[in-house]
């Protein structure tokens, strides 16, 4: 496993849950361009969250996962771009050539979550 520098070396975890439904009612489908991509970047960063968990099951430096962990939160930021990029090209332009407010809406509520 490699070492990845980044920026961004702080971390925090988040314990609470979030409520919400898994109902579309939009009409769209949801075919991305990029699916194949999203799903090799998510393997790799449960890879490297897998690795991490290793590295404090062996007690190693904390400054090294620390960047490990910088490392997965940057892999997590990428599949979020990606997922955005999609959904802005694709539904949202459907949404709003449509007036689908509820996708608007569920955008908005999304994109506050991530900013969190």
């Amino acid at each position: 496993m490699s070492a990845h520098s980044h920026e961004h070396n702080c971390t925090h975890e988040h314990n609470h849950q979030h409520e919400h439904s898994h109902e579309h009612n939009h009409a769209h489908a949801h075919s991305h361009t990029h699916t194949k991509a999203v799903i090799n970047r998510i393997a790799r960063t449960s890879g490297h969250l897998t690795r991490v968990r290793s590295m404090i099951e062996e007690g190693r430096d904390c400054s090294e996962v620390l960047i490990q962990l910088a490392a997965v939160r940057g892999a997590i930021n990428k599949v979020c771009e990606i997922i955005m990029k999609d959904h802005l090209e694709h539904c949202i332009v459907d949404a709003v050539e449509t007036g689908d407010k509820e996708s608007l809406d569920n955008l908005s509520r999304a994109v506050e979550l991530l900013l969190k």
